[in-house]
């Protein structure tokens, strides 16, 4: 199965370098080749300097023959573009995108694009932290 990965920060290398330890054929694509360091010396998967948003540097990557996209650089635009192009151009049925804005990812996923908002983990992990510590400390008394 092959996969691409957009925006190859911290989240994206991750993903990446987790999709290959589980057999996945991974191409990142980065603006920046310090990128590919995060990736580690020993990574196997392909590497493509330039914008997710640039079709020749997605026709280098290999979307026309993805099964699955991450899309996750610093932009909730434009990785909700990027996730819009890979769906409707590449034909990728399986377009995740992350987008921090909570109002915008529940937005675009009404519209039918998967997201993933880490902000709006954040907060129902911390409300449940919150609410489970003051119920301990509350049986503790």
């Amino acid at each position: 199965m092959k996969a691409l990965v957009i925006g190859c920060g911290r989240t994206g290398a991750s993903v990446a370098k987790g999709l290959a330890d589980e057999g996945w054929d991974v191409t990142a694509i980065d603006e920046s080749e310090d990128a590919l360091l995060r990736l580690g010396a020993g990574w196997r998967g392909g590497f493509v300097l330039g914008h997710g948003l640039d079709s020749t540097v997605l026709a280098r990557a290999g979307a026309e023959s993805a099964h699955a996209a991450v899309v996750a650089t610093d932009g909730d635009n434009t990785n909700v573009v990027i996730g819009q192009v890979l769906q409707k151009r590449h034909g990728i049925e399986t377009v995740v995108v992350r987008v921090l804005d909570p109002a915008r990812a529940r937005f675009y996923a009404e519209r039918g694009l998967h997201t993933v908002c880490p902000t709006q983990i954040a907060i129902s992990e911390l409300l449940d932290a919150v609410r489970t510590r003051q119920l301990e400390a509350s049986e503790a008394s």
